[in-house]
């Protein structure tokens, strides 16, 4: 009975260790569905055309931009992307990521910033998923557009596999993150979903159903953007 109790004990003075893993990783998520909807209620903000040429989208709630001489991001989100072979389904499941980088320059002080990149044709996905990415040197990446009109500015949106937005003090802005790395955040997915699992398998592959805290991300896509818009022979490229 003595051995019982003991056990129990250990079980509950365990538990709390374990759900705030948990919980980190499902706040994350959740960041970044309340994120994504509230850059989205922006009327001057993302272009709707452009968004519904995504075949992914990367939420990054609250990078944390930081130097003295030396100035660098760093930031934890997601993505998801669209489902089917040729980028024509609905939204998948969430992989966890992380944006790195560093700028020298010059710089002082600091502030939380949040970004979404549409990631605009296949390779620049497939290039995503395979490796940690560099921005302007493995992915072409530009400063998105903004505003209703903006979408027929094609010349940047045909040259870039990366468009980046960023939301300061309540205003979004096209912003370039050249020289930054993407990467999947693989012990976060492992938490996540309870066993090693790359971006890929949880992406592309749909190896894994969306958790309850990535809910609120890919119905928003789902609804905010259903279709993919984007040329039919671009996407079989």
């Amino acid at each position: 009975m003595r051995k019982a109790s003991v056990l129990i004990v250990a079980v509950l003075l365990a538990c709390p260790t374990f759900a705030a893993n948990e919980s980190r990783e499902q706040k994350r998520l959740e960041a970044c569905g309340q994120v994504f909807k509230e850059i989205m209620d922006i009327p001057e903000g993302i272009p709707k055309e452009l968004l519904n040429k995504a075949e992914c989208v990367i939420v990054i709630p609250s990078v944390l931009k930081f130097a003295i001489g030396v100035g660098g991001d760093f930031g934890r989100g997601a993505i998801t992307c669209r489902t089917g072979q040729h980028f024509t389904g609905r939204w998948s499941a969430p992989a966890l990521f992380a944006l790195e980088g560093a700028n020298i320059g010059f710089q002082l002080g600091g502030q939380a910033t949040d970004f979404v990149l549409l990631v605009m044709n296949p390779k620049g996905a497939n290039s995503i998923m395979s490796s940690k990415v560099k921005l302007g040197a493995d992915a072409s990446a530009a400063a998105g557009p903004k505003g209703r009109t903006a979408a027929a500015d094609t010349d940047i949106v045909m040259k870039a596999e990366i468009l980046s937005y960023s939301r300061s003090r309540g205003l979004i802005a096209g912003i370039s993150l050249e020289g930054s790395t993407l990467r999947s955040d693989g012990s976060a997915n492992r938490k996540l979903y309870g066993r090693d699992i790359g971006a890929k398998e949880i992406v592309r592959e749909g190896k894994v159903g969306t958790p309850a805290s990535g809910r609120e991300l890919v119905s928003l896509l789902d609804k905010l953007s259903p279709k993919n818009e984007s040329d039919p022979v671009s996407l079989k490229e």
